[in-house]
């Protein structure tokens, strides 16, 4: 049986064509929906507030006694939602074996810090062939469980390690520039060095124990 000849195949037929049309497509599409935003909010300040989301739910019945104390589920975002198991860290008496909190807070940062990067490189066009970033974030757990009074209750440091490789001929010195520029607008990593006000809302209390 003879193998079917590349030269009756059309040109689109090869997935690393179509696929590197799709790209430059969709980083057109890009540019374009941010310079139509930039624009608006330039005009409506106020169309440039957004919420984001997350979300946990867990209810028992009595009968079937407590809310598991080591594990939870979140739900991130409303529109696309994502649910996925958290654990306690074993740092606190939990188990660790899911994502704990501090996890997810390294994966907004470096999800932030990705989608900066290729977003403000696609705007002034200097094309990416590779990137990763990695997030490791140290926290003193003694604060948390009242072991030292004189440690504060919170993370204190990030580390944010990002590898990028830009095509051949980009001018490091543009490449710098979109690097300091994504640094300068990614948010989470904004928020995190200069923190922001955190309200809680309770609404606690009893179950009735009805016979």
């Amino acid at each position: 049986m003879s193998l079917p000849s590349h030269e009756s195949q059309p040109a689109t037929s090869h997935p690393e064509v179509t696929e590197g049309l799709a790209i430059a497509e969709a980083a057109d599409r890009l540019r374009r929906r941010q310079r139509s935003l930039i624009d608006q909010y330039k005009h409506e300040p106020e169309a440039a507030w957004v919420l984001d989301h997350a979300s946990t739910s867990a209810e028992h019945r009595l009968e079937q006694g407590p809310l598991d104390a080591a594990h939870t589920w979140v739900k991130a975002g409303r529109a696309h939602s994502v649910t996925m198991p958290v654990a306690v860290h074993s740092a606190v008496g939990g188990l660790s074996d899911h994502p704990v909190p501090g996890d997810i807070l390294c994966a907004a940062l470096a999800s932030c810090t990705d989608s900066t990067i290729r977003v403000v490189a696609n705007a002034v066009r200097v094309e990416l062939q590779a990137l990763s970033v990695e997030v490791a974030g140290e926290v003193d757990v003694r604060g948390a469980l009242f072991v030292s009074p004189d440690v504060p209750v919170r993370f204190q440091h990030f580390r944010v390690k990002v590898f990028v490789r830009a095509a051949p001929g980009t001018n490091p010195d543009r490449l710098e520039r979109v690097l300091g520029t994504a640094e300068h607008s990614c948010v989470v990593m904004q928020t995190l060095r200069a923190a922001v006000p955190v309200t809680v809302e309770y609404d606690a209390q009893p179950l009735v124990d009805t016979p």
